[in-house]
């Protein structure tokens, strides 16, 4: 779990009991509930950014993961693009070293970067729902309540919300 912090932020300003009170904060209900506190074994303090190199293959070198592409934590798909990347890349691999097969392998980075921009589409638009940026204006914000309002009030945005999160089928 994370929550929004400045990126300059130092870690050592952070006790264990000062992130515990900004959860309890974010997340407590209206019937109670609180979250379940423990030790907090790291503490870090990350810029939300993104960056895609394209093409993911340079000769016979092929980029896979936070190598190739990088999202931020909001949509929760960093890793699920790095196990596609692996994933398309051991099926090209299996092809070319069972068949000498190397169309997969040429596909390569246009298959996985037709995933992660779809990815990263998702995970730029959670940013832009969840957080707050420095310079907003009260329109801004009013857009971020409207996008949070359809997509808690409406059954096409829930699904779509849901569709991304779980993650898009591999082609």
């Amino acid at each position: 779990m994370y929550f929004q912090c400045s990126p300059t932020e130092k870690t050592d300003n952070w006790s264990d009991e000062k992130i515990w009170a900004e959860f309890r904060a974010r997340l407590e209900t209206s019937d109670g509930w609180v979250p379940k506190e423990g030790p907090i074994f790291s503490k870090t303090v990350i810029g939300m950014r993104s960056l895609v190199v394209e093409p993911m293959r340079y000769g016979r070198l092929f980029l896979a993961g936070d190598a190739a592409h990088v999202v931020p934590p909001t949509g929760a798909k960093g890793l699920n693009l790095a196990a596609s990347d692996a994933q398309i890349l051991a099926k090209a691999f299996v092809a070319f070293y069972k068949s000498n097969q190397s169309d997969l392998l040429d596909q390569y980075s246009a298959t996985a970067l037709r995933r992660v921009w779809k990815a990263t589409r998702f995970s730029w638009w959670m940013t832009s729902m969840l957080h707050t940026f420095p310079g907003a204006d009260e329109f801004q914000h009013r857009l971020q309540l409207a996008e949070l309002d359809y997509v808690t009030g409406s059954r096409a945005g829930a699904a779509a919300l849901a569709e991304n999160y779980v993650g898009l089928p591999i082609e």
